[in-house]
């Protein structure tokens, strides 16, 4: 008995972290709702839920935070950075670590969804202006909570966390965790489309900003709450988790930092409002917080990794000097996420919501823009944030794996360098410059941005054979824990490449797809939601990266078929996606009328012309890829035959060019048996 005391006193006092951390959330929100107003009622004279319901949302979502963002950090923390301690028990339940993140993972997980369906409940009380005594609650909080955008991101928040909660008392692997821990980030991604953000003018600026905040803050929150929770389970091996830790937590610092920038501007019209305004003092109280937690990493990374492997050399007690600094940062990360959900329901000096809006921008988040002309191919520009940082992280990614092998004296093709650049840059004025504005607005101009996003685009990445690359310069681990390479590797070799693999599979998707699109509500979504546009843009790009990459790619992967079976799958998809522009040109109804009929753009005067035009453009346009593939395909094709015949020749040389012989013989053969057994003519 006295032997257990001690651990089961330790795991109090670890334990006993996550409440503290939780009521200086708490204490920091109440302050900063109390010094912006938050809790007071919008429009006085109106109804109103009551004070404890407007008090009570900013704490409660305290709690849901934190939670969420445990969940998150237990998740990631089990299925990819704690080492196995039984090589031979990787994959299952006695694995005793991956166990203890995962039932850490459990308890958040479902308080975090009791957290998030708590505040879909108050969110709709304060928006009906119904106390929750009220009668009739329930019945019309049923009724209308779907219906509502912000109380049904809420409720998809609610269906991750338990789907995680749920899955990681079941999970056996670690793969398994990883897809839960994806279930959760999409979770957490999601609630930055219910934040006041995503009603500003700059929309979709707010958006992306808020959710890369988002995420970040909750793996880094997250994953050093756990890790401080499992840091005994952790034992010797607490310096290499602690150290793959931090790399992640240094890009969630510098994404977390960006976009924080980013948020803050569309808020705020100036740097002076950070003193000169209520909100702007609490946004610079999290810049505060921001810096401090910057250096707290940063001696993390000088000296604390290596002081945690010099104890553990020494046999000493390999938590002691991480644990000093670490709960400190967690106890400040709990006040900032206090001041952020305060901030969250405080009004921004920057109004949320244009005042009557044109039919264009209340449709698009943007301003109609002015007719074309001859230059506004080169002079059209809008910043789409979120995709001009992953273009510029995919090339600077890929150029530094050039740059290490180049370091290590091997070549890469130059050739493959120029096709990842040339892709990316295409991507990068397709969604920034002249067809990402007037794609939004115009059939024929959206419709030459698909072409390019779906057929153009992926050739060259695909040529770029990035996952070769990958694979060649990201080093294996041997410590238990799974990254990159890993990562790749498992996908790569997975159920789901296999089947997207099958060119059959891939054409049909990509010919299925367009007809789902275009024909359904999706392309009206696409229309008038950043969500939307987000999603269609993804899908067009990796589905006609799937397609290109059947045919042409290089990267490992499923077994390639014989290419004059890919030309015929080739011919027959081109066939089709012809018979979709044909069908487009002789349409005789506007797609998404809702949408194009009451835009009423000057230099648009018929919209059933306009998207004719936009057939046109697919039909014309989808021959000039297909055959671009079906001269690299060809060329493979002669590639193989001549490496084939080298093949052949070296064999040859080697013995006596036997395989020729053996076939002479054989002939030789045939012919003296049918010489005798041949019947004589009479």
């Amino acid at each position: 008995m006295s032997s257990s005391s001690p651990v089961r006193a330790g795991g109090t006092r670890r334990w006993a972290l996550v409440p503290l951390v939780l009521l200086l959330g708490l204490l920091a929100s109440a302050v900063a709702a109390a010094f912006t107003g938050a809790t007071a009622p919008l429009e006085p004279g109106l109804a109103t839920a009551g004070e404890g319901v407007r008090w009570a949302l900013p704490l409660l979502r305290v709690g849901h935070d934190v939670a969420a963002a445990l969940t998150v950090g237990s998740l990631l923390l089990g299925s990819m950075l704690l080492p196995g301690t039984d090589r031979r028990a990787t994959e299952g339940l006695d694995e005793p670590r991956r166990a203890a993140a995962y039932r850490i993972a459990t308890f958040s997980g479902f308080a975090w969804a009791l957290a998030a369906l708590g505040v879909v409940i108050l969110q709709f009380a304060d928006l009906a202006g119904m106390p929750l005594t009220a009668p009739g609650f329930g019945a019309s909080f049923v009724a209308t909570a779907w219906a509502i955008e912000p109380l049904r991101i809420g409720l998809i928040t609610a269906g991750c966390a338990a789907v995680a909660g749920t899955g990681a008392a079941l999970a056996r692997s670690r793969w398994t965790g990883i897809w839960l821990l994806a279930i959760s980030l999409f979770g957490v991604v999601v609630l930055g489309l219910a934040g006041h953000a995503g009603g500003s003018a700059e929309h979709e600026t707010a958006v992306n900003a808020i959710a890369v905040h988002l995420v970040t803050a909750a793996v880094w929150v997250g994953g050093l709450l756990a890790l401080i929770l499992l840091r005994r389970t952790a034992g010797r091996s607490l310096g290499v988790v602690v150290q793959r830790y931090s790399l992640v937590a240094l890009w969630c610092f510098v994404a977390l930092g960006v976009s924080g920038v980013m948020s803050a501007s569309t808020r705020l019209d100036s740097p002076v409002e950070l003193v000169t305004t209520r909100y702007g003092m609490l946004i610079t109280v999290k810049i505060a917080a921001f810096v401090l937690l910057g250096v707290a990493g940063w001696r993390h990374r000088a000296s604390t990794i290596a002081r945690i492997d010099r104890a553990a050399s020494a046999g000493d007690p390999p938590g002691r000097p991480f644990l000093r600094l670490a709960v400190g940062e967690v106890l400040l990360m709990g006040v900032t996420f206090g001041v952020a959900t305060a901030l969250a329901r405080s009004a921004p000096p920057v109004p949320e919501v244009v005042p009557n809006p044109s039919a264009v921008l209340a449709l698009t988040g943007f301003p109609a823009p002015p007719a074309p002309g001859t230059l506004s191919w080169l002079t059209t520009w809008r910043v789409e944030y979120l995709f001009l940082s992953a273009a510029l992280l995919a090339i600077g990614l890929y150029l530094a794996g050039v740059l290490r092998l180049h370091r290590r004296g091997v070549s890469w093709p130059v050739g493959r360098t120029v096709g990842w650049l040339v892709g990316w840059l295409l991507f990068i004025w397709a969604t920034n410059g002249f067809l990402g504005v007037y794609g939004r607005v115009a059939f024929s101009w959206h419709m030459t941005l698909h072409m390019l996003e779906a057929m153009v685009i992926p050739i060259f990445l695909v040529l770029g054979a990035p996952v070769t690359l990958a694979l060649r310069t990201l080093k294996p681990r041997h410590d238990g824990t799974v990254g990159p390479r890993e990562l790749i590797l498992a996908i790569i070799h997975s159920r789901y490449v296999r089947v997207v693999g099958n060119p059959v599979f891939a054409g049909a998707f990509f010919f299925m797809s367009l007809v789902a699109f275009y024909w359904t509500g999706l392309f009206y979504l696409a229309l008038t939601t950043h969500t939307g546009h987000v999603l269609m843009t993804v899908h067009f790009v990796l589905a006609g990266y799937f397609f290109a990459w059947v045919l042409i790619g290089v990267d490992p992967g499923p077994k390639k078929w014989r290419p004059a079976l890919r030309l015929v799958v080739l011919f027959a998809t081109i066939s089709f996606h012809a018979f979709f522009g044909i069908a487009i040109v002789g349409g005789e109804s506007v797609l998404a009328p809702d949408f194009f009929d009451v835009l009423h753009l000057p230099w648009v005067t018929d919209q059933l012309a306009d998207q004719r035009l936009g057939g046109s453009i697919a039909w014309a346009i989808g021959e000039l890829p297909s055959l671009l593939l079906a001269l690299i395909v060809a060329l493979q094709w002669a590639r193989i035959d001549r490496a084939e015949m080298r093949r052949t020749d070296r064999q040859a040389d080697r013995d006596n060019d036997a395989e020729l012989a053996a076939y002479n013989a054989r002939l030789a053969a045939l012919a003296r048996y049918d010489q005798a057994h041949r019947t004589p003519s009479p």
